[in-house]
């Protein structure tokens, strides 16, 4: 849709006036007076004309910034059985890549308390970007989906998780192979980590302040994205060092090396 002498957040402001109850969605498509609305406004109906009477309240809505019929280069209908289609692949495409993550790990340190420890971490980052998803919906100024571009934040935050452990657990095995004789398995993995400490820490530091950039300065539609990105960076590497390798300590502690 084309609108002159607007911004998303008022156009988003205008489409609730009218569109009641709906989850209203305005992002910056194309061109900068291009815009993409999403809204689940009479989603659940079927009748055949619905199309026609969303566009109709669109139209009505955004009716001073002089928008008409003309305006509205292409839309379409995405019903709740699509909706829910996609949303049983994104959950299957996040679990197979944890389990993948798990095997990996698995064959990389021939040893189940690594493969565990990485799992639980990856668990733990997922959920608590979802949980601040949840939480601060309608709270920040920006638009919080669960769409394509969430799933794939989240699999990239998954990514980045495992790499910053997998360094982590490199050190730890290779301190673990030259202190065979050291009693206190807890003394050498903090040693281990205090290694590798600055390097995770710059590392981290780095991505996120690309991440920042992105966010400030990439413009409306990618806020969504860059923002799971931050939390899940973040969040990654204490996981890696304060969740994922704890586990390794107390699995070997049980059941050793």
């Amino acid at each position: 849709m084309e609108i002159d002498d607007a911004n998303a957040t008022d156009i988003k402001a205008e489409l609730g006036k009218v569109l009641n109850n709906a989850n209203n969605e305005v992002k910056t498509y194309g061109n900068a007076n291009q815009y993409k609305i999403t809204t689940s406004y009479l989603i659940d109906s079927k009748d055949s004309s619905i199309s026609s009477k969303v566009e109709g309240d669109i139209i009505t809505s955004l009716a001073k910034y002089g928008v008409t019929g003309d305006d509205i280069l292409s839309s379409s209908k995405v019903g709740p059985t699509i909706a829910k289609d996609t949303s049983v692949r994104s959950t299957w495409a996040i679990a197979l890549a944890i389990i993948g993550m798990f095997l990996y790990i698995l064959v990389r340190f021939r040893n189940v308390g690594f493969s565990l420890g990485a799992t639980v971490a990856i668990f733990h980052d997922v959920l608590i970007v979802f949980s601040l998803y949840s939480i601060l919906w309608g709270i920040v100024p920006f638009e919080l989906s669960i769409d394509q571009a969430f799933i794939a934040a989240i699999l990239t935050v998954v990514g980045y998780s495992i790499n910053d452990t997998v360094v982590v657990f490199d050190r730890v095995r290779e301190f673990l192979g030259l202190n065979k004789n050291e009693k206190d398995l807890g003394l050498v993995i903090n040693k281990a980590i205090n290694t590798t400490l600055s390097r995770t820490l710059i590392t981290s530091l780095t991505t996120l302040l690309v991440i920042l950039i992105l966010f400030i300065f990439g413009g409306e539609g990618l806020k969504g994205f860059t923002f799971a990105l931050l939390v899940g960076v973040a969040v990654g590497t204490y996981s890696s060092v304060c969740i994922a390798t704890p586990i390794v300590v107390d699995y070997m502690k049980k059941f050793g090396k």
